[in-house]
C-alpha cells in the first residue's frame, strides 16, 4: 500500500512550524508529570524493542497521547497517527508529532466523515504491524477494507469501554483476525482512568465550557459503569444532587446503596439540570425526553461516540438552533425551552473548544499499560490467538509498580508462606 488518500497535518496548517512550537509546549508539560511513561522511555531508548515494527494509531491527538506515541518511536518503531474523533485532536501537537523523523501524524480538528476515515487509510497505507486503537474504528477499517494487511499484523491494543465491547461483538461472531489487548479492561485503566480521569475531566470541562457551577444542581448521571460512578462520585463531591438512570438491575442497586437516587430517564429528565451520558450505547436521551426537560438543561456525552443523546430527534423538536456561548448549542422548543447540548454531542471531555481530556497523571498510567502490551505483541505475539485477550496481570502490575516508586509509596509484600497458603486447596479450619 503506499497511495496516502489524506495528508499530513502539517498540510493542513498555515503555520505548521509555529503551531508545531506550541505543541511541543504542551508535550514538554505533560511528559514532566508522568514518570511511568518517562521510565519506559528511558528503558525503551537503550532497549529499542519495537525496531522493525509500523505502529498505526487512532487516538485522541492531544499532549498526554503524544508522549506515548513518541515512546514508541523513539524505541525504534515507525509510527503513523490519526484522531478517533474529529473534536479531540489538538492541530498544534499533531504538528509537533510529525516533525519527529520516526512519525507521521495525519490527525486534524474538524474534520467531516470523509476526511475522518481517509486519514484511517492513510495511517494503514504505512502498512502496520501493530495497532493500537480508541473506539476500534481502526480495527474495523483492517477487517473490512485491507484484510490483506492482517497477516502482518502481529496484534493490537484497545484503549476504551466502547472499543472494546465492539471488538468482544466482533469475536463473538469469528471475524476478529488477530490478537487485540482490552487495555481498557485493566485495574490500571479501570480504576483510574474510567474512575478519576472521566469523573474530574467531564466535569471540569463542563463547568469551563459553561461557566456554571455544579452546587446544587441535579445532576443526572445515565449509566454506572466505571466511567458513570465517576462522574456520581465527582458530582457528589462538588454539592450537586445525583440522580442515576441505569438499565442493569445490579448496578442500579449498587448506585441505590452507594447513595445515589435511581430512576428511569423517562422521570430523571423532569428535573434534571445536567444530564450526562456514559453508557456507550446509542439514544439513551430521546424525544421522550425532551419533551419533559426544563428550560436551560444541559447535555452532555462522556461516552465515545456521539449516539447517545438522540440529536435528530432533539432537531426535529426544535424551532430554532443557535450558538448559546462556544461549545454549547442551544435547541429552542414551541414552548420556549432551551435544551443546551455540549460539544455536539460528542466526548465533552476531549471535543469541547476549551477540553484538555483526563489528567495527565491517569493517563500516565493508561498509556503505561499501553506501552507495555504493545512490548508484549512485539515480542510473544505468536502466543496469542486472534482474539480479545485480558492483559497479563504481571504488566498491569508492572506499572504499577513504576508509579508507586515514582511516588515513594511502599508497600508489603506476601511471604512465601502466605504465597502458599493462597495457593492451596488443602489449608482447612
Amino acid at each position: 500500500m503506499s497511495e496516502t488518500p489524506y495528508a499530513p497535518v502539517t498540510e493542513h496548517l498555515e503555520n505548521p512550524q509555529e503551531a508545531a512550537e506550541e505543541g511541543r509546549k504542551k508535550m514538554d508539560w505533560a511528559i514532566q508529570h508522568m514518570p511511568i511513561l518517562s521510565e519506559l522511555r528511558e528503558e525503551y531508548v537503550e532497549s529499542r524493542p519495537f525496531a522493525g515494527q509500523v505502529i498505526g494509531m487512532a487516538m485522541h491527538v492531544e499532549a498526554k497521547t503524544a508522549t506515548l506515541v513518541e515512546l514508541l518511536a523513539d524505541g525504534g518503531a515507525e509510527v503513523a497517527i490519526t484522531g478517533c474523533n474529529p473534536l479531540s485532536t489538538h492541530d498544534d501537537v499533531s504538528a509537533a508529532l510529525d516533525t519527529h523523523e520516526n512519525i507521521t501524524s495525519y490527525a486534524v480538528r474538524g474534520v467531516d466523515d470523509e476526511g475522518y476515515y481517509a486519514a484511517i487509510e492513510s495511517v494503514l497505507s504505512h502498512g502496520p504491524t501493530v495497532t493500537v486503537d480508541d473506539g476500534m474504528d481502526m480495527v474495523a477499517a483492517v477487517h473490512e477494507d485491507h484484510p490483506d494487511l492482517i497477516d502482518s499484523i502481529v496484534g493490537g491494543c484497545e484503549e476504551t469501554t466502547t472499543g472494546v465491547h465492539r471488538l468482544r461483538a466482533m469475536d463473538e461472531d469469528d471475524a476478529l483476525e488477530y490478537p487485540i489487548f482490552a487495555v481498557n479492561d485493566t485495574p490500571m485503566k479501570r480504576l483510574f482512568d474510567n474512575v478519576h480521569g472521566t469523573g474530574e475531566s467531564s466535569l471540569a470541562t463542563i463547568a469551563m465550557t459553561t461557566n456554571l457551577s455544579w452546587a446544587g444542581k441535579t445532576v443526572v448521571v445515565a449509566g454506572y459503569g466505571y466511567c458513570g460512578k465517576g462522574v456520581a462520585k465527582k458530582a457528589a463531591g462538588q454539592n450537586a444532587d445525583v440522580v442515576v438512570t441505569e438499565v442493569e438491575p445490579r448496578r442500579a442497586l449498587e448506585a441505590h446503596m452507594e447513595g445515589y437516587d435511581v430512576k428511569p430517564m423517562a422521570e430523571a429528565a423532569k428535573e434534571a439540570d445536567v444530564i450526562l451520558t456514559t453508557t456507550g450505547n446509542r439514544d439513551v436521551v430521546t424525544r421522550e425526553h425532551f419533551e419533559v426537560m426544563e428550560d436551560g438543561v444541559l447535555l452532555a456525552n462522556a461516552g465515545h461516540f456521539d449516539v447517545e443523546v438522540n440529536l435528530e430527534e432533539l432537531a426535529d423538536l426544535a424551532v430554532d438552533r443557535y450558538e448559546a456561548r462556544e461549545g454549547v448549542e442551544a435547541y429552542e422548543t414551541s414552548d420556549g425551552r432551551r435544551l443546551n447540548v455540549l460539544a455536539e454531542g460528542r466526548l465533552v471531555n476531549l471535543a469541547a473548544p476549551i477540553a484538555l481530556g483526563h489528567p495527565v497523571e491517569v493517563m500516565d498510567q493508561s498509556f503505561g499499560v499501553q506501552a507495555v502490551c504493545v512490548r508484549e505483541l512485539v515480542e510473544n505475539g505468536d502466543e496469542y490467538e486472534a482474539g480479545v485477550h485480558e492483559v497479563p496481570d504481571e504488566l498491569d502490575r508492572e506499572v504499577a509498580e513504576i508509579k508507586l516508586d515514582a511516588e515513594g509509596v511502599a508497600h508489603d509484600e506476601l511471604t512465601d508462606e502466605q504465597r502458599e497458603y493462597m495457593g492451596s486447596w488443602q489449608h482447612g479450619t
